[in-house]
């Protein structure tokens, strides 16, 4: 996800409206709308797109479709001016329409799927003790960075210059998503009357609800957290207990028929209530697996993103829950969110402050007030519960089998080699992925890449897509002895600059696939049928997104990872540092043409050769 180095503004506090004031005003008036593209430059984007990807013949037919759908009167034109129109009248003309189409449509299971998790360094402590005080400290940290966006004292987000978009910060806390049988919604409890002032804790299976705020609304303080913390743990020591958080892991359709069933008990759903509408989650999970150090970074960002397992911690997780962090036994920790309410930048913003707040002593003292016991929540578990139990935890241990994680750490260099030889270091690698991809499979394959969209009122995100033409004239010249070394210098340097100049477009508010969904949609919208630019096999292939990458730089050694989109894709997620750059990559086992091990290893080579190219040995 390209989001550049997001800076804060240190002079400049966000002027953020009262909690109690209606959340869809954008929260920083002076940023501008979101701008609908000209329909004549995204329709060219287009076929400059398809052009790597499409035979000549097939390019020829889409291009003749496309030129008809975009002539002067009409159809494109048509739905073109009921864009604007909407972009008049809404606070954002494209972001709700793809919240719901990206996200709460979608019916496969959240975790694997959906929800990104981040891992971050593992603490140095490997005990239950060191667990629960560094999990109180997480928790504080947490609720001072809350404080912070209440009182209006977070800074305003800049990125290149401008002024970011801050309302997703409040949306943050208090959310959930709540399953439907055609769509899901967001249950948003944050901006309430009477907003929530508990968490959600869970142990061996074992939620808990634990209120962080002392009865004269001041924050706990660690000490204080701490020793309910202690409590929590001397309430679950059976693991015994049937794994609830399990039905959530499961397809949407079906988790939706089972939440149904759920809440007819009253019991469960005053617990299910509590799960929803808690600030956040804490996971505190048992340790992982030790295998080797080589393949813990691999196992310990799979736990963050599934928990492992039936038989390991996936009992652990809400997946609906907008945020849940994990801390492990063993020191791995890292943090679970749920896309449709939740993003990459604010949630590394959010990270920043914790590392930055775990750095300082407990500024408060406790005080000398006795704490009502952190409350168990029960659920009663009839035999149908029981058996969408059993169902679900079959699914997502096939689920989990299926996915091969691979985390890495690239040290032979980071982004100052790139920044060294004025490249973009985010382009540098874009390109070098479409090298190894098509080193690995003989084939270039549509990838997307997220630029945000926050530089706008209301804005979420775009797709940067690639390969370009520049991408395609360097990779095919890479392995060819016959091309000399400044020739394919300058076809990596075009290649690398194409794409930094494709993200400055996207960055503007000029990307094509985002504009391409809203033309879809209002034909939809005003009941007409879906045009034919849609239906072509064209555009099946060219969303069919078998590299899904994501860039989300952090000021720690932390990496993110997902699941591919498609069955036959990967997942690439990278956090370039100055020396080095950690990388995530995901693939499905069932697939018997990707291999993420496979991509791993070409990529780090391709990469060694890249330096090469830059740098040549003398």
């Amino acid at each position: 996800m390209i989001f550049g180095r997001i800076q804060p503004a240190a002079c400049r506090v966000w002027l953020c409206r009262q909690v109690s004031q209606r959340q869809d005003v954008c929260c920083f008036s002076s940023v501008p709308s979101q701008p609908v593209p000209p329909l004549a430059l995204t329709l060219q984007g287009y076929l400059r797109a398809l052009e790597p990807l499409l035979p000549p013949e097939e390019l020829s037919h889409t291009r003749r479709m496309v030129q008809e759908f975009g002539r002067p009167g009409g159809l494109g034109a048509k739905l073109q001016e009921g864009l604007e129109r909407r972009a008049r009248h809404t606070k954002n003309w494209i972001s709700d329409w793809w919240v719901q189409w990206a996200y709460l449509e979608s019916r496969q299971p959240l975790p694997v799927h959906s929800n990104p998790a981040i891992s971050l360094p593992r603490r140095d402590y490997n005990d239950w003790r060191s667990q629960l005080v560094f999990a109180s400290k997480l928790i504080a940290a947490v609720l001072d960075f809350k404080a912070k966006i209440n009182s209006g004292q977070l800074p305003v987000e800049y990125m290149r210059g401008k002024p970011l978009c801050m309302e997703l910060y409040p949306l943050l806390f208090s959310s959930c998503r709540i399953p439907g049988p055609k769509h899901d919604y967001i249950s948003r409890h944050g901006r309430s009357r009477r907003s929530p002032t508990h968490i959600t804790v869970v142990r061996n299976y074992q939620f808990f609800q634990l209120e962080v705020y002392n009865s004269d609304g001041s924050r706990m303080t660690e000490s204080q957290i701490h020793s309910q913390l202690l409590r929590i743990r001397s309430q679950s020591w059976k693991t015994d207990k049937e794994p609830m958080g399990i039905l959530t892991s499961e397809h949407r359709h079906t988790w939706g028929q089972a939440y149904n069933r759920l809440l007819r008990d009253k019991l469960n759903k005053e617990s299910v209530r509590l799960i929803e509408t808690g600030l956040f989650s804490v996971c505190l999970d048992s340790p992982v697996m030790r295998i080797s150090d080589e393949k813990y970074a691999s196992r310990k960002a799979a736990q963050i993103l599934h928990g492992g397992g039936t038989f390991s911690n996936s009992g652990n997780r809400w997946f609906d829950k907008t945020l849940q962090f994990v801390v492990g036994e063993d020191g791995s920790w890292g943090i679970l969110y749920e896309q449709a309410t939740a993003e990459g930048p604010p949630i590394a913003t959010l990270l920043d402050h914790i590392l930055d707040y775990c750095e300082k002593p407990d500024p408060k003292r406790a005080p000398l007030v006795p704490l009502p016991m952190p409350k168990k929540l029960y659920f009663h578990i009839d035999r149908e519960i029981k058996r969408d139990i059993e169902h679900a935890k079959q699914n997502l241990d096939i689920l989990i089998n299926d996915l091969d994680v691979n985390v890495f750490n690239f040290t032979e260099f980071g982004k100052e080699l790139p920044k060294k030889h004025n490249l973009s270091p985010n382009s540098f690698i874009q390109v070098a992925l479409q090298l190894a991809y098509y080193r690995v499979h003989n084939d270039v394959c549509p990838a997307c890449d997220i630029a945000s969209q926050r530089m706008f009122r209301g804005g979420r995100t775009e797709y940067i897509r690639s390969p370009m033409n520049q991408t395609l004239r360097f990779i095919q010249a890479f392995d060819n002895p016959s091309v000399s070394r400044e020739a394919k210098l300058q076809l990596f340097r075009e290649a690398v600059d194409a794409y930094a100049a494709l993200t400055a477009q996207a960055l503007k508010g000029h990307g094509i696939d985002h504009h391409l969904l809203g033309l879809k949609l209002q034909a939809i919208e005003e009941g007409l049928s879906i045009p034919k630019i849609f239906m072509d096999t064209a555009y099946g292939l060219a969303t069919h997104w078998k590299l899904r990458t994501g860039q989300v730089p952090a000021n720690t050694d932390s990496v993110m990872c997902f699941g591919p989109l498609v069955p036959d894709g990967y997942a690439i997620c990278y956090n370039p540092q100055a020396d080095h750059v950690h990388f995530s990559i995901t693939a499905f086992n069932c697939c018997e043409e990707t291999n993420a091990e496979t991509l791993a290893v070409t990529l780090k080579e391709t990469l060694y050769q890249l330096q090469e190219l830059l740098q040549p040995a003398v």
